[in-house]
């Protein structure tokens, strides 16, 4: 089965997607013990697990929405929120909080005009907060998607936004 990314998914139809999913659930001989993968398939997919998504998962694997719904909620790589084109996780581990982890958090809802756990209207920047990006002799931290940053300065945060365009 090819792994694909949220990115693959772009152009792709919903049929598309409920069909990739479906094969995957099928892959996965419908078997409960592999819904944390069925999962993560389908949220690759979507790039999220809304109500809807977890209905059609239940349903089709014979699970109460419960179960399906319990484990989304439970673990934190799970979201049933859609997120921004850029997710920016800022950590405040011990070592990034006393290094002025809570400073970049307050300087960045400021630059993007969202608080923690908010999507920006334009639908480009995501913001949340991490306990450990495991940099933590480089603190403080961020991650912006799959690209960590170390040694974070509050006055360079515009610099590495503009960066990403």
């Amino acid at each position: 089965m090819e792994t694909k990314t949220h990115c693959d998914w772009d152009s792709k139809t919903e049929e598309e997607k409920l069909a990739f999913v479906d094969e995957v659930i099928k892959d996965y001989n419908y078997n409960e013990n592999n819904l944390i993968q069925i999962l993560h398939m389908a949220q690759a997919a979507y790039g999220y697990l809304p109500v809807e998504l977890q209905k059609h998962i239940a349903k089709k694997m014979k699970l109460p929405l419960a179960k399906v719904s319990g484990v989304v909620s439970f673990y934190a790589l799970f979201s049933t929120e859609k997120k921004g084109e850029y997710v920016v996780k800022v950590c405040l581990g011990t070592a990034c909080y006393v290094r002025g982890g809570k400073k970049i958090i307050a300087r960045m809802k400021e630059i993007l005009g969202i608080d923690v756990g908010e999507t920006s209207e334009d639908g480009k920047y995501s913001l949340e907060i991490t306990r450990c990006i495991g940099a933590c002799g480089l603190a403080p931290a961020m991650a912006i998607n799959d690209e960590v940053f170390m040694q974070v300065k509050v006055d360079k945060l515009l610099d590495i936004l503009e960066d990403l365009e």
